[in-house]
C-alpha cells in the first residue's frame, strides 16, 4: 500500500487509511485486480509480461543508483529497518563506489587546482 506523505494535501478525497491509490469508495485497491489490469495493459502495449511488484524493486534500485539517501529509500518502501533496504539493494553500491572514486579523481586532478 502507498501512504500519503505528510506534505501531500488531503481534502474531501482523503480516506481513513490515508492511502494515495484507492477504489472510488476510498477503500484499498485489490491486489489481484491491479495485477490483472496491469497484465492487460502490458499485453495491449506489446510489452513483455512481468510482475507488478518488479517495478517496486526497479524504483528502489534507481533511487539508490541516483544517490537518494538510504533512509529516504527505506521510508518510501515502507521498510522498518535500514538493514533490510541496504541488504536488498546492495548490488547497486559497487557502482556508487566507482562513481565516488571518479568524482574524487576529477576533484584532485583538475588542472585549475593549484597545489
Amino acid at each position: 500500500m502507498v501512504h500519503r506523505s505528510a506534505s501531500w494535501p488531503t481534502g474531501d478525497g482523503a480516506n481513513k487509511l490515508d492511502l494515495v491509490f484507492t477504489r472510488e469508495d476510498g477503500e484499498p485497491l485489490d491486489g489481484t485486480v491491479v495485477s490483472h489490469q496491469f497484465h492487460r495493459l502490458l499485453d495491449q502495449a506489446g510489452l513483455r509480461q512481468r510482475r507488478f511488484h518488479d517495478f517496486r524493486h526497479s524504483c528502489a534500485t534507481l533511487m539508490v543508483a541516483q544517490g537518494v539517501p538510504s533512509r529516504v529509500v527505506m521510508d518510501v518502501l515502507g521498510h522498518s529497518q535500514i538493514g533490510l533496504t541496504m541488504n536488498t539493494y546492495a548490488h547497486v553500491i559497487p557502482e556508487l563506489r566507482r562513481d565516488a572514486a571518479d568524482r574524487m579523481d576529477f576533484l584532485l586532478t583538475r588542472p585549475e587546482l593549484e597545489r
